[in-house]
């Protein structure tokens, strides 16, 4: 009734891949509903640069929180450049279509949902409650405020084995798992180095935190009457389930608990096509899975297989850059401001408050680029670095249109690093529980496939069963799904329609 379902009636493109880079969650989102690549779209990371500082790409500082006063609560889509095919069947219904986004992470619902969406919900990780923003709205809905009057977060928390603990934090532990422990067959087992055991601290670490979405999509689906329109027009219902995500980060894919994350994501799934078969009527909808990305193997689990497998330590390669600036060019400051996605980023401010013969001098600054490639290209498992905007011509594809896709000028930074295969980003630089040194769980954003092969499958109204091993893109999905609903294509898409219909 879930992904088997799905798979059974839908058609199934089993070689559509990401073909930017980085692969990441804001990056990915935006991709699947625009049509477009970063370059076009603005949207480069989850971590983004502007006026000195790090920034989400949906964090807005001009709007409110609604249904929290925390600053979760602030966010837009305000940094997105271009139109999300949500926007273009709003345009094309002269807005009597409505458009409705969730998800537990923010940027997994406001980038779906578009310029125009009706509302986009995600969740506060405190109080577990959906909020949004004042872009959408000044108050929540009614059927909102009774759904988060449940309290179901903490239900199921309780419900679960989780509870308080002495500084009011929930618990953290691994669950019990849906079936026997010998059924988890595609599953590496419980008792290995692979998986930090720090996971249900809150409930996006937890597979509930799905079923809460789908509690929340089917409430919903009740409350605005989706798929009920009085203008005879479509309505488009755009979902995240975002803890697949977090739980992967923490244990990677050969964890049991990834496996029982998607057996009970499964069962959410079904809750929500048995409602649209009941509310809208079999047959009489269209729906869509893909995915923001995908995601390697542990490095310690690849390693005990002969797979060749190693680290790129954020943190530790960042400090080292700074150092040696300083010691070449003798300056007192950082001038490497991160290493977000494998790109390196200046410190603008603190370049601009050198000398004027130093740190307003673009030869000085090119100097800095030209010297901190030469220490990246020594550095192990470094297979390139250079200026995005000045790609050699040595770059082979499909790396070079990845790189050149994912560059978006003004904040992308001055250095494209790309890692050898089989390298994985530590984040925590090894602060966490590790292995020798090795992070536990796993991480994305590089171009190989395990980190850029997703799913695309459409099942539904007009579309036919078929199995498609043809290479896509997920640029691809946006004008396909367009082309189902007769509408504009959205504003810079660069993709292509997959024939579906029947």
């Amino acid at each position: 009734g879930g992904f088997r379902r799905i798979m059974a009636e839908g058609y199934n493109c089993n070689r559509l891949s990401i073909n930017y880079l980085p692969a990441v969650t804001a990056v990915g989102h935006t991709a699947v509903y625009t049509g477009t690549v970063p370059a076009f779209s603005g949207i480069i990371s989850n971590s983004m640069y502007f006026d000195g500082k790090w920034d989400t790409p949906v964090r807005d500082l001009n709007v409110q929180p609604v249904g929290t006063r925390r600053s979760e609560g602030k966010a837009s889509p305000h940094r997105l450049m271009c139109t999300t095919m949500t926007d273009e069947l709003r345009l094309a219904t002269n807005f009597r279509s409505k458009v409705v986004s969730i998800s537990t992470k923010d940027r997994a619902s406001v980038l779906p949902g578009g310029h125009c969406a009706n509302a986009a919900y995600w969740m506060d990780s405190e109080s577990m409650d959906f909020i949004t923003s004042s872009y959408y709205m000044q108050d929540l809905p009614q059927w909102l405020k009774a759904f988060n009057k449940q309290k179901l977060g903490e239900k199921y928390l309780k419900e679960f084995g989780r509870k308080k603990d002495k500084q009011g934090g929930w618990e953290a532990d691994f669950w019990p798992l849906l079936y026997g422990d010998d059924t988890y067959v595609q599953s590496a087992g419980k008792h290995t180095d692979y998986y930090d055991q720090r996971t249900g601290t809150i409930l996006k670490y937890l597979p509930w935190g799905n079923t809460l979405v789908a509690d929340m999509v089917i409430a919903a689906i009740a409350g605005e009457q989706l798929g009920r329109n009085p203008a005879g027009v479509p309505d488009f219902l755009a979902v995240s389930f975002s803890c697949t995500d977090m739980i992967g980060h923490k244990v990677g894919p050969n964890a049991p608990w990834i496996e029982d994350t998607y057996l009970r994501l499964d069962q959410d799934i079904k809750r929500i096509l048995d409602t649209l078969d009941r509310e809208v009527g079999r047959g009489e909808y269209i729906v869509f899975l893909s995915a923001d990305h995908a995601g390697s193997h542990n490095v310690k689990f690849r390693q005990e297989h002969g797979i060749p497998a190693g680290t790129w330590p954020y943190y530790r390669i960042k400090r080292e850059l700074n150092d040696s600036l300083r010691a070449h060019f003798g300056i007192a400051v950082d001038l490497v401001h991160g290493l977000e996605d494998h790109r390196v980023f200046f410190n603008d401010a603190a370049i601009s408050s050198l000398p004027a013969s130093e740190g307003r001098n673009e030869a000085f600054k090119q100097q800095l680029i030209d010297y901190c490639i030469g220490l990246l290209l020594k550095k192990e498992n470094v297979a390139y670095a250079f200026e995005p905007a000045k790609i050699p011509a040595y770059i082979p594809e499909p790396v070079r249109t990845m790189c050149i896709n994912g560059y978006c000028p003004g904040r992308s930074g001055e250095i494209q690093v790309v890692l050898q295969q089989g390298i994985t980003e530590d984040y925590d630089d090894g602060n966490k529980k590790d292995y020798n040194g090795i992070p536990l769980g796993t991480n994305h954003a590089v171009w190989s496939p395990y980190d850029t092969h997703i799913p695309f499958i459409v099942m539904g109204k007009g579309v036919r069963h078929a199995w498609d091993n043809r290479s896509y893109t997920i640029n691809d999905i946006a004008p396909t799904i367009c082309a189902l609903l007769s509408i504009q294509q959205p504003s810079a898409c660069v993709g292509n329609v997959i024939e579906v219909e029947k």
